[in-house]
């Protein structure tokens, strides 16, 4: 997991840069979708649940832009907070992010961790983990796109955000970054996005339900020489909203804002091989409490 142009997502919330052409990838608002309630209509029966699909589509259009946000990390709108019962988390103090020395997950879901605990600290591995995928340059492949949204995503709105994400991930879009149409690197360079997490903290628990927020810094680019799109860093909070489906959290709907970010550093900028070098020799983490 925040850069110009080259959001492709359709839409103007959290994706893993830019103008927010993502809707997934970083959009600004976070959809609430409250049940009906059972009151009665008059006539003494209870009303029947009326199905609100719209609502679902508002929530898969926030969890697109959040997934373009991601892969360009620039700026976007503030998270939501989860309502309904939830509860204000006692981590969120001095070091939220401290080890706990709990094993955080039992097995994984291609490369992406899951069977994460049914508590807090396993809705913070899950979001930090989800964040880094979602932010990866294999969500510039379709293949391992569609893969990384059924991993990381409720199924209840997984479709709807294949189509969302395909239609932003165009080959105008894919060009605009640096690649080639099909989605493949060109000769010579490394393509470069990724995603690092800083810390998490909950913002809201329910039984079956959590806000996360996960702090980070990413980066993107092409790296190599003759590269015009040289890689960049940049600093985000990622919201997301999680659900307890099948026995694992799965992101309901997110959202991505921008910073904090610190003072730039006094270090040299590296040359576009040592980038590419480093890149392609230090692989990532599974982050857990």
């Amino acid at each position: 997991m925040s850069q110009g142009d080259e959001r492709g997502y359709g839409g103007s919330e959290p994706g893993g840069r830019g103008e927010d052409a993502y809707s997934t990838l970083g959009g600004t608002r976070q959809t609430r979708t409250r049940l009906p309630g059972g009151g009665d209509d008059g006539d003494g029966h209870g009303r029947r649940p009326t199905r609100n699909s719209r609502s679902l589509i508002m929530a898969v259009g926030v969890v697109v832009l959040l997934i373009a946000a991601i892969a360009f990390a620039n700026q976007g709108g503030g998270g939501g907070s989860d309502g309904g019962s939830s509860k204000k988390s006692d981590a969120a103090g001095a070091g939220p992010t401290a080890a706990t020395g709990t094993k955080p997950v039992e097995g994984k879901n291609g490369t992406i961790a899951s069977g994460f605990a049914h508590d807090e600290q396993g809705a913070q591995s899950a979001a930090a983990n989800y964040a880094v995928a979602l932010g990866s340059a294999d969500m510039f492949d379709k293949t391992k796109r569609d893969g990384i949204l059924e991993a990381t995503h409720d199924p209840a709105v997984v479709a709807a955000l294949k189509a969302d994400t395909g239609k932003a991930y165009s080959a105008g879009f894919l060009t605009n970054v640096g690649l080639n149409e099909d989605g493949s690197t060109p000769s010579g360079l490394t393509f470069v996005s990724r995603t690092i997490p800083v810390g998490t903290r909950t913002t809201a628990q329910g039984e079956d339900t959590a806000t996360v927020e996960v702090w980070c810094t990413g980066l993107v680019g092409m790296a190599g020489q003759g590269s015009t799109k040289p890689v960049s860093a940049s600093w985000f909070t990622i919201t997301e909203k999680l659900k307890w489906v099948a026995g694992d959290w799965k992101i309901e709907s997110s959202s991505q804002a921008e910073g904090p970010t610190p003072v730039n550093g006094d270090n040299r900028a590296s040359t576009a091989d040592e980038i590419a070098g480093a890149v392609e020799g230090y692989g990532g983490f599974t982050y857990a409490r």
